[in-house]
């Protein structure tokens, strides 16, 4: 990025409004709403741990999650039986003793209630909860198993139901393991059941969810915000209709719409930006650059092969045939001009040639001519006999080289009178039509064609798998690193 490109994006950054700002405050606070709201239900237990008032305030007001009843009397049993113990151990008395219970549990138990009937009822309602799954209404099956694994290990049994009714059982349950069941249930499995919980269904026939009591104004605002920036838009600049305008911010549409509410990740970041709070330069430029070059790879690679596929259809059908013959019969072919472009352009090339190219040229080539003439001189066999006489080398040496600068003078000369010729360049022009036409009637015969045809596929085809097959195929790190070699950036640079 060049430096003047880098204070404009600076300037144009600092240009934030308070508005702007506003509006991108309160955008990230209903972002995170929505996100804290999308993942109430996955991370709940999570957020039972770190917020637990808010969090079950939170489900009972919008998504209209109750207490589940079998898990909740169950503990309220198991809250019973504590109670019962200590007042057991308060009292001195044996946990075979009866006491009376004074809190009705689950409006069946009466207030003469023991110890060992607790106990009877939390065997029959464990056997319960493992048969029917009060855990899967809420999706919370897996929290089920992690309770019965617990049970089966603590009491070293294979069976969930033999392991819950080991655990209650009232012979063994006195005195100091009864504490300590007590306090394991307490820490592993109580935390575990209190993440269960019974979620209502809506008329609609899904789950209740009434979050849009609080999206709704949001939703509001921002609707309003859109429609006035929709009119300010169009009345701003001329020939701007209310669509166009409407399109120009179509990026806000999730921030007041119900549905897929994540989107709205996309206006909140781009409002950031526009605020200057995080800056998306950087981002956006590897992003389009990784975009355009992956997509420039792709789209040459198949406009190659596209190419070539043709070509070789033409080649195949004879259509190349067919435009060489109509080429060379003048009388079916269709000149727009009345000129003999394939002459003219020959004729063209001919006069550079004779009139700039060789009086350029003429150093080298009259070296050429003296190699040549030197060369063939010394393969003479009177030369040889010569050679020995004094000061012959010398004299040979200055002949050829007045030799071959008369010679290159003499052909230059001559091809500029040819063409200067009226006559000349008529015998030229002739020549050059002749030529043109013993070469397509030479190219026109079938052993020829045929070869030529062949040639061409078969040089097509070498093309394909050699060179622009090979360009999906190369190393996307090579390709990566001469992406940045063009752009001028470091990999791994900011």
């Amino acid at each position: 990025m060049t430096l003047s490109r880098q204070v404009v994006i600076r300037k144009k950054r600092s240009g934030a409004t308070w508005f702007e700002r506003l509006m991108a405050a309160i955008a990230a606070i209903n972002l995170m709403l929505v996100l804290f709201d999308l993942s109430y239900i996955r991370f709940r237990d999570l957020y039972l741990e770190f917020m637990p008032q808010f969090t079950v305030w939170y489900g009972e007001q919008l998504k209209g999650i109750e207490p589940e009843r079998t898990t909740v009397g169950y503990l309220e049993l198991v809250d019973a039986l504590d109670d019962s113990i200590d007042r057991d151990l308060q009292s001195g008395l044996q946990s075979g003793l009866q006491i009376e219970i004074q809190s009705e549990i689950q409006g069946r138990e009466s207030s003469d209630q023991t110890t060992a009937r607790i106990l009877a009822r939390l065997t029959e309602q464990s056997a319960v909860i493992v048969d029917e799954d009060p855990f899967a209404v809420a999706g919370k099956s897996g929290t089920l198993e992690r309770i019965k694994n617990l049970m089966r290990s603590r009491m070293e049994e294979d069976s969930s139901k033999a392991a819950f009714r080991d655990f209650w059982d009232e012979d063994t349950f006195n005195g100091v393991t009864a504490i300590e069941r007590l306090n394991f249930f307490n820490s592993e499995i109580r935390p575990l059941m209190e993440t269960n919980y019974f979620r209502g269904i809506s008329e609609s026939g899904g789950p209740i969810d009434l979050f849009w009591r609080i999206d709704i104004w949001f939703m509001a605002l921002f609707a309003a915000e859109f429609l006035a920036r929709t009119l300010v838009l169009s009345r701003r600049y001329d020939g701007t209709n209310w669509i166009d305008a409407m399109l120009w911010r179509i990026y806000d549409v999730p921030l007041f719409f119900g549905l897929w509410r994540w989107l709205r990740v996309i206006p909140v970041t781009l409002r950031l930006h526009q605020a200057c709070w995080v800056n998306l330069e950087p981002a956006r430029n590897r992003l389009s650059r990784a975009l355009v070059s992956q997509f420039a790879v792709e789209l040459t690679e198949i406009v190659l092969l596209r190419i070539i596929d043709q070509a070789q259809k033409l080649v195949r059908d004879g259509d190349v045939t067919r435009l060489i013959i109509a080429a060379t019969d003048r009388s079916q072919y269709i000149d727009i001009n009345g000129v003999d472009e394939v002459q003219t352009i020959a004729k063209k090339l001919a006069d550079v040639v004779v009139y700039q190219v060789l009086p350029k040229i003429k150093p080298e080539l009259d070296a050429l001519l003296q190699h040549s003439v030197v060369g063939a001189l010394h393969q003479a066999p009177a030369y040889q006999g010569l050679k020995f006489m004094p000061g012959f080398d010398s004299l040979s040496s200055q002949l050829s080289k007045q030799v071959v600068a008369e010679l290159s003078k003499t052909l230059t000369q001559a091809l500029q009178n040819i063409f200067a010729d009226e006559q000349g360049a008529a015998l030229t022009s002739q020549l050059i039509a002749s030529f043109g036409d013993s070469l397509r009637q030479e190219v026109q015969q079938e052993n020829t064609l045929l070869e030529v045809r062949g040639l061409v596929d078969d040089l097509l085809e070498e093309i394909k798998l050699n060179y622009v097959e090979g360009i999906a195929s190369e190393d996307v790190d090579q390709r990566q690193a001469a992406r940045y070699r063009l752009y001028g950036v470091a990999a791994g640079g900011h």
